[in-house]
């Protein structure tokens, strides 16, 4: 359920193009009194032939603000009115689109100094940006004009200096796509010198109180997190460990994490992680997966496997299409209210448990008369909400069946809430991250659930998704019809995760699958001349410049993304030519990562995997038998992030297949290069092996 839940009922309401489009962003806006049109031909033709300046509106389906700017300018018929009147009007979903968002976000961060949603931009026809912001209110407010003034004011420019518009909008294309370039032949080396650098980088920004790196607000960015244990184990720095782990458990206590259902919200308004920003993105709870994932196998706690198996729990219940897909996120509103959904009153409580289980859960929770949430963008805001937290991490052992059975309660309860918007759209991107989180979570914590929703989940993509044929993947599925947009981040993305999931079942044809999609990666986004990989695909119209991703941000890049997933893939099959392009586009990006290692946390993972030989399990035996499971998990309970896993049959590399089988059982060998420990059946051995202890 959206902002508009007290509108009228959509039959009763006109309509304008955006009904036509399957996006959950645009569908929001399908009954706004603007004559929106959708990104594309139309549009653009309609903005030449009526020499009108493009209005673009960019958001998505769970963002908070947007539904703000909704309400307050995109209902209004006056502004709608004035709109049809002067300009084109397209909105965009992000999400589906990232490649059309990173353009005009570049060009807004660039003359603004900031970024974020609601992002609305002015064009000419040429699709040249000429002025931008993000959110603008309905008056004049905190030295922001109204949103009115703003279009009268452009009006009036686009009329009286049309040609100094242009020629600004010439000038500020050119220095976009001056931006966008990178220098193939920098002179920059990489090395454990930008790994060490970055590590010390990092830490210089933990926040000691809390955990966590930087000021509020305070967002989870995992690979950052991800690449410091890994510098952690390279360097012996302890430190680096630990500043992990504190902040792995300061999100789980905080209100960020969804201490009834499970799932992480995006952010944190506050450095203490109590006050989120509550919606739910996929690639969040992946990522997260991931991270706690590590930091369950360095510390040997049970307690960040608990937390991963509640994200990945949260995700199998809440955002899974029956078929298997994963959905893209659940929205911070509901009934037109931030947080209605997760929040709670004293008086709720008292409501629904003992007064010996309330006296223990509104200590442990945090919860309070007067609250700890109040939505200052609300004009009329719920008063005395608490955002649930773990505020009394220790507690008696007969305090803890209260606690369970009071959070029993409570779940049962909001179960019967009005439930925030879901984003049932099916993106190929997150959906990778999400089967790579999957796959990884049955590798550490042997739940064969979590193996069963990767595997489905892969059927539905190469059904929905991929075309065989042709070897295309598609970026966007919803309601039976897929997109025709080709996007790196689609590929690389589901690469890496069907890698993970090759690495835990050892499957062939999940090896086969990676490899098809690994060339046909390269075939549609590789620079072989300058190295990298290009956004988007070479022929797409729509677009104003092409460019290379080179930002780690709350999703890592493409390009991040596929050099780390081409380097795995490449050592199980040794593909040379696989190596190769990861390598160039680690040198084209070499002076990004020793200049500015903040912006790229997830390229260091690869280029730390790049620098010294993997480790290789090699598990000789039928795939499908008990023996080979057991060692398989064996090597993926282990914290060696300088390690492949894989079978002797199928595309794997070639002195895999001379290795033995042994007619009763499976056998695991340990090897770098082309030497191999002895055989072993033991897991005990495994493990020591790939600690590089003695067995």
């Amino acid at each position: 359920m959206n902002a508009e839940t007290n509108a009228p009922s959509a039959a009763a309401r006109p309509t304008n193009r955006l009904a036509r489009e399957k996006s959950p962003y645009l569908l929001q806006h399908a009954h706004n009194p603007v004559d929106w049109y959708p990104w594309g031909g139309e549009a653009f033709a309609r903005a030449k032939s009526e020499d009108k300046p493009i209005f673009l509106s960019i958001g998505y389906s769970t963002c908070h603000w947007c539904h703000v700017m909704e309400r307050e300018s995109f209902e209004d018929a006056r502004v709608g009115a004035f709109l049809k009147e002067h300009f084109i009007s397209i909105k965009l979903d992000r999400e589906e689109r990232p490649d059309v968002d990173k353009i005009y976000m570049a060009f807004v961060q660039s003359t603004t100094g900031g970024g974020g949603w609601p992002l609305n931009v002015f064009l000419t026809p040429e699709l040249r940006p000429f002025y931008g912001g993000t959110y603008f209110p309905p008056e004049v407010r905190h030295g922001r004009p109204s949103f009115l003034n703003l279009l009268e004011k452009i009006v009036e420019v686009w009329k009286t200096r049309r040609a100094d518009i242009n020629e600004s909008a010439r000038d500020v294309t050119e220095r976009l796509r001056s931006m966008a370039a990178h220098d193939p032949d920098n002179a920059f080396p990489t090395g454990e010198r930008e790994l060490h650098g970055a590590g010390q980088s990092f830490l210089t920004e933990y926040d000691p109180m809390y955990g966590g790196f930087g000021h509020a607000p305070k967002f989870p960015r995992p690979s950052q997190p991800i690449f410091l244990l890994r510098y952690a184990a390279r360097f012996g720095a302890a430190d680096a460990t630990q500043a992990v782990l504190h902040t792995c458990d300061g999100m789980a206590d905080g209100g960020m994490n969804d201490q009834l259902g499970g799932g992480f919200a995006r952010y944190s308004v506050d450095e203490r992680w109590l006050v989120p920003h509550f919606e739910k993105m996929l690639y969040d709870q992946a990522q997260l997966v991931q991270l706690y994932l590590d930091a369950h196998l360095i510390s040997g706690n049970p307690r960040p496997a608990a937390v991963a198996r509640d994200v990945l729990r949260y995700v199998q219940r809440d955002m899974t299409h029956p078929e298997g897909g994963f959905y893209s996120a659940e929205d911070a509103d509901s009934e037109g209210k931030e947080g209605k959904f997760y929040c709670w009153t004293l008086a709720e409580l008292k409501a629904l448990l003992t007064p010996e289980e309330l006296a223990v859960a509104t200590r442990y929770f945090g919860v309070t008369e007067a609250g700890n949430f109040l939505d200052h963008s609300d004009p009329d805001p719920l008063k005395g909400q608490n955002v649930l937290s773990i505020a009394v991490p220790r507690l008696e052992d007969a305090e803890k069946p209260l606690v369970e059975s009071a959070r029993a309660k409570l779940l049962a309860a909001r179960s019967r809430r009005v439930r925030p918007h879901l984003d049932d759209k099916v993106l190929t991107s997150w959906n990778g991250m999400m089967l790579g989180a999957f796959a990884r979570g049955y590798g550490v914590l042997g739940d064969a659930g979590f193996r069963d929703a990767a595997l489905r989940n892969l059927a539905f993509l190469q059904s929905k998704l991929w075309d065989p044929a042709t070897r295309t993947l598609h970026s966007r599925w919803r309601d039976g019809h897929r997109d025709s947009v080709q996007l790196l981040d689609a590929y690389a993305n589901l690469l890496a995760g069907v890698t993970d999931l090759y690495e835990v079942t050892l499957d062939p044809a999940h090896l086969q699958f990676a490899s098809d999609l690994a060339d046909a990666m390269i075939a549609r986004f590789h620079d072989p001349a300058a190295g990298g990989f290009w956004q988007t695909v070479a022929d797409a119209p729509d677009l104003l410049l092409r460019s290379k991703d080179d930002y780690d941000g709350a999703e890592p890049s493409g390009n991040s993304v596929a050099a780390l997933a081409l380097l795995r893939l490449a050592a199980i099959c040794d593909r040379k030519d696989w190596r190769v392009a990861a390598e160039k586009t680690l040198r084209l990006f070499a002076q990004r990562l020793h200049q500015f290692p903040h912006a790229v946390p997830h390229l260091l993972l690869a280029l730390d995997f790049s620098l010294q030989e993997p480790r290789r399990v090699v598990v000789a035996g039928d795939f499908t038998c008990g023996s080979t499971r057991s060692l398989v998990q064996a090597a993926h309970g282990v914290f060696q992030p300088h390690k492949v896993v894989l079978g002797n049959a199928g595309p794997v590399e070639a002195f895999a297949r001379t290795l033995p089988v042994h007619e009763e059982y499976s056998q695991a060998f340990c090897c770098t290069g082309t030497a191999c420990q002895p055989p072993t059946r033991d897991r005990a051995t495994v493990q020591a092996l790939l600690r590089g202890t003695t067995p």
